[in-house]
């Protein structure tokens, strides 16, 4: 079963910068597919960025130019930089891998950002 632990929420003033990491565990295949998504009081989770084989790179029009998604070559390793911090993107954020049909999501970890 894979695991997804992910790291490096938490209170951030507008402006500032984080980094989430993401490891995953439970399998010696390498995931191709590995994202993060997010999800704000009383909304619906959402996708902010995925990264999948060739440099494949999807990211949600919010987040263009501020947040970068990279994978770390042979591990299951996938960090998401965020920098100029808004506070809409306050939100747990929750990392995702796609592998052999199926899909697995991590605990979350949680990003405040103060105005």
């Amino acid at each position: 079963q894979v695991q997804l632990v992910e790291s490096g929420g938490g209170l951030v003033q507008a402006g500032g910068s984080l980094r989430l990491s993401c490891t995953a565990s439970g399998t010696r295949i390498s995931i191709d597919y590995m994202g993060w998504y997010r999800q704000a009081p009383g909304k619906e989770r959402e996708l902010v960025a995925t990264i999948a084989p060739g440099t494949n790179i999807n990211y949600a029009e919010s987040v263009k130019c501020r947040f970068t998604i990279s994978k770390e070559l042979r591990r299951n390793t996938v960090h998401l930089q965020m920098n100029n911090l808004k506070p809409n993107d306050t939100a747990f954020y929750y990392c995702h891998a796609h592998l052999l049909q199926k899909t697995f999501w991590g605990q979350g970890t949680q990003v405040t950002v103060s105005s």
